[in-house]
């Protein structure tokens, strides 16, 4: 048994109070949740707060690595200018990548803060895998913007890297999902609305830096056109409930070991590139997470390892633990009674997940004190794009 499993299981002091997962009212959301144990028969500890410099570097794209040798270069002007010009797009990949191993791609279809000649706004295609081992961008003027564009736009994604067509494609915007879903879907790809597109949401961010703002027709101040929802929380499905649920935490060397492990251990989950990401946390720093307790914890796991889960967070006034999935699903995956105990522990748990710049975890088990998980999410907050 594993540092990792023994902690999520509660056998290290990183175990807090045990609750029983309730159903509350999403109308009202008053928690209908059961008495909180007797003190003596829960371990309870403080959520450690994490080392702020949590994540000092991420993503690294073609565009930033230009821009990086670009800068160094002081001896060819004309070719700083070349990397550095923000109308270049970008066709990319890593001559070391396995090209047919890459079967999942991240992709964003959107306008940008950029007008062009006729001073209409400019759309572009941003499309990577998770590791950024393939990166593609290109330019469209608002004439074009259908499915039959994206579908052609997608195709030459793999005819110009010489990549196979992949089996799955992530979105995180629920406004383009008509056509992204029907320009997927007549090459045979899956289109999946889901927020877990993080190196792409951390490329867009990084972009708006490099290029976009650099662009001759770029308007400082412009909103995105398409927001990001954040609706108001629902009722969660009957099959999705747990019989307990727990704050625990967990060192960050034994959350890369979970993740490490993901595939060879469990059957369902979904892990994060921590290197990737640029996370630069203490060994020892703890990671807060939600484990939860089901007597049915394999069909459990395998009902939420379909959700695409993003997120996991506390709404304190309403006593509420609140799962995010897809692109604009939020539930109300469990209540607590409220005190001022419980409040604090909320709080604290936030706090210690703010200080890990976002890092968190969800661990679905058949007992609490069991000595492994069925599954294993890692999850990441993230602010939503500035384009």
């Amino acid at each position: 048994m594993t540092t990792a499993t023994a902690i999520v299981a509660g056998h290290g002091l990183a175990l807090r109070r045990s609750l029983h997962l309730s159903k509350p009212s999403c109308a009202t959301f008053s928690a209908r949740a059961l008495p909180l144990p007797p003190a003596a028969n829960c371990c309870r500890t403080v959520v450690a707060a994490a080392t702020p410099s949590s994540r000092t570097c991420r993503c690294r794209s073609v565009s930033s690595e230009s821009s990086t040798a670009a800068a160094s270069d002081t001896t060819d002007e004309e070719e700083e200018e070349e990397e550095m010009d923000p109308l270049a797009e970008v066709c990319y990949l890593d001559p070391e990548a396995d090209a047919e191993g890459i079967r999942e791609w991240e992709l964003d279809f959107c306008s940008r803060p950029i007008l062009d000649a006729r001073g209409k706004k400019v759309w572009e295609l941003v499309v990577c895998d998770a590791t950024l081992s393939l990166q593609f961008t290109r330019f469209f003027p608002n004439t074009s913007i259908n499915s039959v564009t994206l579908r052609d736009a997608l195709a030459s994604v793999a005819t110009s890297l010489g990549v196979p067509l992949p089996d799955r494609a992530r979105f995180f915007r629920s406004q383009m999902q008509t056509i992204i879903s029907r320009a997927c879907n007549e090459l045979g790809v899956k289109a999946v609305p889901s927020r877990r597109c993080v190196s792409l949401l951390l490329w867009l961010e990084e972009r708006y830096e490099t290029v976009y703002s650099r662009h001759p027709g770029f308007q400082s101040g412009t909103k995105p056109l398409l927001t990001l929802d954040n609706p108001f929380p629902t009722s969660l499905p009957e099959n999705l409930f747990g019989d307990k649920w727990a704050f625990v935490q967990l060192p960050f060397s034994a959350v890369r070991e979970e993740v490490e492990s993901l595939e060879r251990r469990y059957a369902f989950g979904a892990g994060l590139d921590l290197d990737l990401l640029g996370f630069e946390l203490d060994e020892n720093t703890l990671i807060p997470g939600v484990a939860v307790e089901s007597s049915r914890a394999k069909p459990l796991a395998a009902w939420m390892n379909g959700l695409e889960i993003c997120s996991m967070e506390v709404d304190t006034g309403r006593a509420n633990l609140i799962l995010s999935a897809g692109v604009s699903t939020r539930y109300v995956y469990a209540g607590y009674q409220k005190s001022a105990a419980t409040t604090q522990e909320a709080e604290a748990w936030e706090a210690a997940k703010k200080a890990c710049g976002g890092l968190h975890f969800l661990a679905i088990q058949e007992n609490l004190n069991s000595d492994g998980c069925v599954g294993f999410w890692l999850l990441l907050d993230l602010p939503p794009p500035p384009v």
